[in-house]
């Protein structure tokens, strides 16, 4: 009997979508498939590799408003925000990967120069030694050259909350590696790998190169046990991530994982409270707190709590709740009714030992229990001992705490498990830089918060995942290093 993938849409509960889950048949032609494909694609010149997905940039971009809708239904983004997914920072992310690729991924020639070992990029479109440079006796220097060498086939385990800009992190890179890809989204966002695909496949992509699947937990445990994966990457809870290492445990590949986030904001006294207070409200409140690195912990100096109180809620109170299909709404339903439960329980948890909300789900009419839709809360008089300042909510909540300076804030910051991002606002932009070499996180925003540049490393600390994304750091996991000595037959 075929097993089926059902996503039920936060917007009314109904079914939106079913597919046949693979079977091990499908599984086997996919691998097929993709282990064919890949030296073909390894061996197809850089810069093609490169037009292939800049088109396939053009193409989602040209359907940006329908994609939104399906985003609406399946996961509950508000249609007013779609777009913005696909022709923002999805396309921001895949072509600055694309821009650095060429450099990134060029071979390096190493010699010795005055007694200093020094690496010489070469374009790839220059394989070969330079002219010149063949070693003409044993008594010559021999030629030296690292490669990067693509790992073969990569696993990309995609969640819901962010599933373009969440799976571009990994495909793209490893696609202009030279890699093939197999693609698993969430159930709750199965369209989203198709889309890819068909853009992919559109753009001019070979057959095979990439392959969206949809598969269940153990489905995904026999794929990643395959000899034929060279590498995983998976971001997702940390739950999640343990599933990944303990599946990939019997086998020496390596495996990616972005996973949850805890993350804090720090005011400082001399920060710019409206802007501090306008920007934080988007961090904890954007796709209805659904981010791994939206804002959950605020602290703020004793001295300018109060105007910023007051600045923060003015703000998150313009929030409209509502059906994520009409424009006007800003913040949609949750994914899942059980996700917002789970914040509830932390805000209720929250009162019930002293905390004191300061916004009434009254403000919000489409606010409804037992629902996907739930409304926005911020909380004072928190402590550490409450979920709400320890655990991943992810939903749209946030602990604010009071601090008397930047000791106890980085301390507070820093008692937590995760650390993935990390905010401080000031205008002493020198404080910033001393005090974020002092949190134990992998990214560290000055005066903005929940955003991801592709010129930068993504990566985070403790269980807030294992290796990197983006940037020109970013290309590595997708690669192996090969060296070459050539030395003339003397």
């Amino acid at each position: 009997m075929t097993r089926r993938l059902r996503t039920i849409s936060p917007i009314d509960g109904s079914t939106y979508v079913e597919r046949d889950l693979a079977d091990g048949a499908a599984i086997e032609r996919a691998l097929t498939a993709a282990t064919a494909a890949q030296p073909g694609w390894r061996d197809t010149p850089l810069d093609d590799r490169i037009r292939i997905v800049r088109r396939m940039v053009e193409i989602l971009g040209a359907d940006a408003e329908e994609i939104a809708l399906e985003l609406a239904w399946q996961m509950g983004r508000p249609v007013a925000f779609g777009p913005k997914e696909i022709r923002g920072g999805y396309a921001e992310r895949a072509l600055g990967m694309a821009k650095l690729a060429p450099q990134a991924l060029a071979d390096q020639v190493v010699r010795w120069q005055d007694g200093t070992p020094v690496h010489v990029p070469v374009p790839p479109s220059e394989p070969g030694l330079p002219s010149g440079a063949t070693p003409g006796s044993s008594s010559d220097q021999p030629h030296r050259r690292l490669r990067s060498v693509p790992v073969g086939v990569v696993l990309v385990l995609a969640p819901w909350n962010f599933p373009f800009l969440t799976a571009v992190n990994a495909v793209v890179p490893a696609l202009l590696a030279g890699n093939a890809v197999l693609l698993k989204h969430a159930a709750q966002t199965p369209l989203v790998a198709e889309r890819m695909e068909r853009a992919f496949t559109e753009a001019g992509l070979p057959s095979g190169v990439l392959q969206a699947l949809h598969l269940d937990h153990d489905a995904v445990a026999d794929v990643i046990e395959d000899e034929r994966v060279g590498y995983v990457h998976f971001t997702g809870s940390v739950e999640g991530g343990h599933a990944v290492k303990r599946a990939a445990a019997g086998r020496f590949i390596e495996v990616g994982l972005e996973l949850g986030g805890k993350d804090p904001g720090y005011v400082r006294p001399d920060a710019d409270l409206e802007h501090a207070a306008a920007n934080l409200v988007d961090g904890a409140y954007f796709n209805s707190g659904q981010s791994c690195c939206g804002i959950e912990r605020i602290y703020v100096h004793r001295d300018v709590v109060e105007p910023f109180l007051e600045r923060f809620v003015g703000h998150a109170r313009r929030l409209r709740l509502g059906d994520p299909r009409d424009p006007g709404t800003t913040m949609g339903p949750m994914a899942r009714a059980s996700g917002a439960e789970l914040a509830r329980d932390h805000v209720a948890e929250a009162i019930a030992l002293g905390a004191r909300p300061l916004l009434d789900p009254a403000d919000f009419p489409a606010a409804r229990p037992g629902t996907p839709y739930m409304a926005p809360q911020a909380l004072v008089d928190v402590t550490h001992a409450m979920r709400v300042m320890r655990e991943e909510t992810f939903g749209p909540v946030v602990g604010i705490a009071v601090v008397d300076d930047d000791e106890e804030a980085v301390a507070r910051m820093n008692d937590s498990r995760y650390g993935l991002t990390a905010s401080i606002w000031t205008s002493d932009l020198d404080a910033a830089l001393r005090l974020g070499g002092r949190i134990e996180t992998g990214t560290c925003y000055a005066n903005r918060c929940d955003y991801l540049d592709p010129l930068l490393a993504w990566t985070g600390v403790k269980d807030s995942g294992h290796g990197v994304s983006l940037s020109r750091l970013g290309f590595g996991p997708f690669t192996r290093p090969m060296s070459f000595l050539v030395q003339g037959a003397g």
